[in-house]
């Protein structure tokens, strides 16, 4: 293919040898609770339990091997306010070369703190990763350190592209596997060697909907990029894949789909929920695209990759609440009623005899149009599934109330 740079399968077994003993082998696993929600025979690659939380680790390690066998004391250097921080940082310090990562200004404590916790120095600069990617340049030329690009470079798709060596090793009967998809790095690498091996199987990249350049790219056949990248999978918010990684998408890759933010929630919840894993938004789009037949799942036999679990505290509680939204358990409503006391315990009996939790209440008198002798009630309540909370609804609009649903 014209403009296609070679990546070749002896480069993927040389990373996967250089690899064999550096990270930890985590054998594709089997969920019977996905299956069954799916229509599938699923399992899981759950790269979220990998060295430093996601599969960055792999390229990072490929390309900085390569460099401190040529040099005494390699000097490397990224941008990067995730996961492919901590890649580099932590395989700098395993291979003793110096690493020096440029991560955006607002980026968050935690995320710092566990980059320089491997041993690599960082520069705070500009307010995204534009702004620090273009720092990263200036330093390099400065020094002489040689870049380590996320993933537009054939040592890093490479060395991510030993997930599928595991993936086939494991599950060489597999009929589809559901890869996540940034900049494209890792899907490139995985579809490349899958074709090779096993043509048969189906890989599907997944990605955010507002988030869907490589999707774009996919369907016109060239490289694409998006104005803005707004999800909640910020590990695979690129506005722009690489050239490198789009060839080989175009070119090996079965499908691209998309799935929304509300359906990656409500992957990361279950994943808590019934594997007691925490698995970032990124890393759970896979699972969402089998969850809600994105692809061709019913009957057959799919690996989900989960390819990270660097989720902030923080940010999991609102990842829960969208994600009970969003399978019914967590419904919000609002309701206009009389001002008067006895009404809020009468509209309390109902919702308890529909055996709901009420786990918020809130009053407003004051709204502009509002009756001086009512109050609107918005309300937050706990409940089995979205058949209960039909029933809940059903109930109170037979009691007189008009229910107004809230996201």
């Amino acid at each position: 293919m014209k403009g296609l740079t070679p990546v070749h399968l002896k480069d993927i077994e040389r990373a996967h040898a250089a690899l064999r003993g550096v990270l930890h082998d985590i054998p594709v696993s089997s969920s019977r609770t996905f299956s069954q929600l799916s229509g599938a025979d699923l399992f899981l690659k759950c790269e979220n339990l990998q060295k430093t939380g996601s599969f960055k680790v792999r390229g990072a390690y490929n390309k900085i091997i390569r460099l401190t066998r040529e040099t005494e004391r390699a000097q490397v250097i990224a941008a990067s306010a995730g996961n492919h921080a901590q890649g580099v940082a932590w395989s700098a310090a395993k291979l003793g070369a110096d690493a020096v990562i440029v991560m955006p200004e607002g980026t968050p404590i935690a995320k710092v703190q566990a980059t320089e916790g491997y041993g690599a120095k960082i520069i705070l600069h500009g307010g995204c990763y534009d702004d620090a990617y273009a720092k990263a340049c200036e330093v390099m030329e400065e020094t002489g350190a040689e870049f380590v690009h996320p993933f537009d470079d054939e040592e890093v798709i490479a060395g991510q592209a030993t997930v599928a060596v595991e993936i086939l090793k494991d599950m060489p009967t597999a009929d589809v596997v559901l890869v996540p998809a940034g900049g494209g790095g890792l899907l490139a690498g995985i579809a490349y060697y899958i074709k090779q091996i096993n043509p048969r199987i189906r890989v599907v990249g997944v990605q955010a909907e507002g988030a869907d350049a490589i999707v774009r790219s996919f369907r016109t056949r060239s490289l694409s990029e998006t104005d803005t990248a707004q999800t909640i999978a910020d590990g695979i918010a690129v506005k722009r894949p690489g050239a490198i990684t789009t060839d080989y998408i175009n070119k090996y890759v079965d499908d691209m789909v998309t799935v929304s933010d509300d359906e990656i929630a409500e992957a990361i919840l279950l994943l808590l929920e019934r594997h007691k894993m925490a698995v970032e938004p990124a890393g759970a789009a896979s699972l969402a695209a089998a969850l809600h037949q994105r692809a061709d799942v019913a009957g057959k036999r799919i690996v989900c990759l989960l390819s990270g679990g660097n989720i902030d505290v923080s940010f999991i509680q609102k990842i829960v609440e969208k994600g009970l939204i969003t399978r019914g358990r967590l419904m919000k409503f609002r309701t206009i009623m009389p001002d008067v006391p006895g009404s809020l315990g009468r509209f309390s009996t109902i919702v308890s005899e529909c055996r709901a939790n009420i786990i918020m209440v809130q009053h407003d008198r004051l709204s502009t149009g509002l009756s001086l002798s009512d109050a609107i009630l918005h309300v937050a309540c706990e409940l089995a599934s979205m058949e209960h909370g039909r029933e809940l609804v059903a109930r109170l609009e037979q009691a007189g109330y008009e229910i107004v649903l809230e996201s």
